[in-house]
């Protein structure tokens, strides 16, 4: 009789441990931001979140930086076995940087160049990128700006990059398409944008909106015959050292850098 109740309480333990390995989990940074994961591992000074099943699908965190973890609500989703499609299948996730571009951009009636060149100044195109203020993904969704724009997962690249294009769409709204005033609202806030009544005499904002409006002049003077072409060249383009001739001056071109500071009659 005690071997068998030993037994027992021997198979809840094991049964209590793989629920605790394999339920999902979320980690709560000191910035207020929580990012859900399957799983983590200490690895030196940094903790490693995997965001799901595979091996390559992780962000690392400073230990510093998260001050505990809890059990998410929910498990994470377990992918179904497809089934057979009788009518018209479901569209697709987009695959690539690119694509996510292209079809964010199109929503949200912003140029993907534009969108392109936030995303290099913001994250260099690293969907794992978190800044020490806390900002998130692609496109460095604070979590509260997440949140107001319904992005449930910042470190989702897809609904990362919706939400940032999306925010970027309501501040060119928001300044009558007034490109610099969207870029230092999107990098200050548009509180010290309307305090200054223009860019902010911030350094980092000042070489921020500076290197956004290079980036998006050479992406239209580089290869005019491409701006119809899939975003992912258009990335690509930003790596690529080869010169090439110039042509008539794209939208936006007016503005130009002055010891780091955009020229325009407004400033």
């Amino acid at each position: 009789m005690r071997l068998t109740f030993k037994f027992a309480v021997v198979s809840v333990l094991l049964a209590m441990a793989v629920v605790s390995t394999f339920s999902a989990q979320v980690a709560i940074l000191r910035n207020g931001a929580a990012i859900r994961h399957e799983r983590h591992e200490v690895i030196e000074q940094v903790t490693r979140l995997y965001l799901s099943d595979a091996p390559d699908n992780y962000v690392d965190i400073p230990r510093d930086q998260i001050v505990r973890f809890e059990q998410a609500e929910e498990p994470l989703p377990v992918p179904a076995a497809p089934e057979p499609q009788i009518s018209v299948p479901a569209p697709t996730r987009p695959a690539t940087i690119g694509d996510m571009v292209s079809a964010a951009s199109s929503r949200n009636r912003v140029d993907p160049d534009l969108v392109i060149s936030v995303m290099h100044a913001e994250s260099n195109f690293d969907p794992r990128a978190i800044s020490p203020k806390g900002a998130l993904g692609l496109m460095q969704l604070m979590p509260k700006t997440a949140a107001g724009l319904g992005v449930g997962n910042p470190m989702d690249p897809a609904a990362n990059v919706e939400g940032g294009t999306r925010y970027l769409s309501e501040l060119l709204a928001l300044y009558n398409n007034d490109i610099i005033k969207a870029l230092a609202a999107y990098n200050a806030g548009p509180e010290r944008v309307d305090q200054y009544r223009g860019l902010p005499p911030y350094r980092e904002t000042i070489n921020y909106v500076s290197r956004i409006v290079r980036d998006f002049n050479s992406l239209k003077l580089r290869s005019p015959q491409l701006q119809d072409a899939d975003p992912g060249k258009r990335i690509a383009q930003l790596y690529s050292k080869t010169p090439t001739a110039k042509t008539s001056a794209p939208r936006f071109s007016r503005y130009r850098t002055v010891y780091g500071r955009p020229r325009s009659s407004r400033w």
